[in-house]
């Protein structure tokens, strides 16, 4: 059984690093669209006609529902999404079909039905509460003709996409014939499968990689009330047998979310603590940022945890909500201390050096194994940063320091060593690195000035040919004599030996 998440949240690096490569991923959305419509207004009066409120209306959004809020929440985290369903000849579907392409989404897999409603949900909203919603739409299955249109569209088209998520609204586009076609073409090309399920019946869902209903969905596909947790678990038990999955994702409010796993066993994420003010979309962010997670690469434990950062996001704001990936590393940062915002990957660091080097400063870049941090090594960094305007340190990992130095090295691991440096306000980034030698970095981030110990000379200086080749140069800098890790285990042993 995994741990609960009460102690490791999602690392703010991994965060970065997959919102800086989010505009690779190609997501394929097939599902109910709809229009979502706001009237807010002011609620003060009783009309005299009969005992009910009467709002006087100050302002009108339309927004992106149903299928469409996911593909918002993918638009807002940075990704490229198509979308595939089905709207009516009229004016909401023409509606639709415009707010999709303001998002920069390719609906050219949206099919017109002359037969069909466009659905539409009015939402009157007063003082922060909903008054009312009105529903005008269409709820019976697809025609066979727009259905075969969906099917032969996912036949020649869906290999090329990173993931398919299907959000289900039970308006009729997610057909048993389109769901079976979605799944089949996806497992012939290894694209995990996210569905945001509704009714009872998930045997129609079979062969998808994860389904993510909400509690109450759970109970009622399951048969099974959960009022604890054997219960809960008792209901994703059904749930993943009725529907062939390998994982679950059940959301819970105010509980969090539980991921259930036949590999990897149970993880129960607790909930991000935030005033709650509207519920409406939350599902779709969760489904959402979960699809966005594994696409780019994360486990479907690090997918679930950026799912429910963002889910507690969403529910802060009013109405049906996106998400934005700044929200998303604030929300993270929130949890570590201020040396976190400084440590980077490489691919994060490279565009922020860039960024700050086409602002004029002066990019100063060191390296080492820094194990057991002592004023000889502070006073080189900050000797080192004078010699610019920004200094990163290029940090060698547990692996790099153990091949440099022996097995018995180092004494600090490389994510405590990392903030012990981040700390200090000589340094600006710290990014670590695997190799034995820092060529890399040097070669990606250009450093004006590749600064090293006076202990080397500048012909053997790693990166030397790399930086003045661009017009850089080598500064050496002196250590404090007699300060150095090697003397402090050294007056260690002698002492306590």
């Amino acid at each position: 059984m995994l741990p609960p998440l009460l102690e490791k949240l999602m690392d703010r690096k991994t965060i970065e690093s997959l919102f800086s490569h989010i505009r690779n991923i190609r997501c394929l959305v097939i599902g109910d669209l709809m229009m979502d419509e706001y009237l807010w207004g002011k609620a003060e009066r009783i009309s005299p006609e009969a005992p009910v409120q009467v709002v006087d209306v100050i302002r009108e959004e339309l927004r992106l529902g149903g299928a469409g809020n996911v593909v918002n929440n993918l638009a807002a985290l940075g990704a490229r999404v198509a979308v595939c369903s089905v709207v009516g000849e009229d004016e909401n579907g023409w509606t639709l079909l415009k707010a999709l392409s303001r998002q920069d989404v390719d609906s050219g897999a949206v099919f017109r039905d002359p037969a069909r409603k466009t659905s539409r949900k009015t939402r009157v909203v007063a003082a922060n509460q909903q008054i009312v919603r009105i529903d005008r739409e269409s709820r019976d299955p697809l025609s066979i003709d727009s259905e075969q249109q969906i099917c032969d569209w996912l036949v020649a088209n869906a290999a090329g996409f990173n993931v398919i998520l299907l959000s289900d609204y039970s308006k009729g586009v997610l057909t048993p014939r389109v769901i079976e076609t979605a799944i089949a073409v996806a497992h012939s090309g290894g694209i995990p499968v996210l569905v945001d399920p509704k009714g009872t019946d998930y045997a129609r869902y079979r062969g998808a990689t994860i389904l993510t209903p909400n509690r109450k969905e759970a109970e009622a596909a399951s048969g099974v009330a959960i009022i604890d947790q054997q219960s809960l678990e008792r209901a994703a038990a059904v749930i993943m047998d009725t529907a062939g999955l390998e994982s679950l994702l059940i959301t819970r409010s105010e509980e969090g979310m539980s991921l259930f796993s036949r590999a990897a066993g149970t993880m129960h994420i607790p909930t991000v603590a935030r005033e709650v003010f509207d519920v409406s979309g939350a599902g779709d962010t969760v489904l959402a940022s979960l699809a966005a997670g594994l696409a780019a690469g994360l486990g479907m434990p690090e997918s679930a945890r950026l799912a429910n950062i963002a889910a507690g996001i969403a529910v802060a704001k009013l109405g049906t909500s996106t998400v934005s990936p700044d929200e998303i590393i604030a929300a993270v940062a929130l949890t570590h201390n201020d040396s976190e915002s400084k440590i980077k990957n490489l691919d994060v660091l490279t565009a922020i050096i860039e960024a700050e080097r086409s602002r004029g400063k002066r990019i100063v870049f060191t390296n080492g194994c820094f194990d057991l941090l002592h004023a000889g090594h502070v006073k080189y960094l900050q000797k080192a940063r004078a010699l610019g305007d920004l200094l990163v340190l290029g940090l060698n990992s547990d692996a790099s320091v153990r091949r440099l130095k022996g097995e018995k090295r180092p004494l600090i691991g490389e994510e405590e060593r990392a903030h012990i440096l981040a700390a200090l306000d000589c340094i600006d980034y710290v990014v670590i690195f695997e190799e034995d030698t820092p060529l890399e970095l040097i070669t990606a981030l250009k450093p004006l000035i590749l600064a090293k110990g006076g202990d080397y000379t500048p012909d053997t200086v790693v990166g030397k040919d790399v930086v003045e080749a661009y017009g850089g140069r080598v500064e050496l800098v002196s250590f404090v004599d007699g300060k150095s890790t090697t003397n402090i285990i050294e007056r260690v042993l002698e002492r306590y030996a």
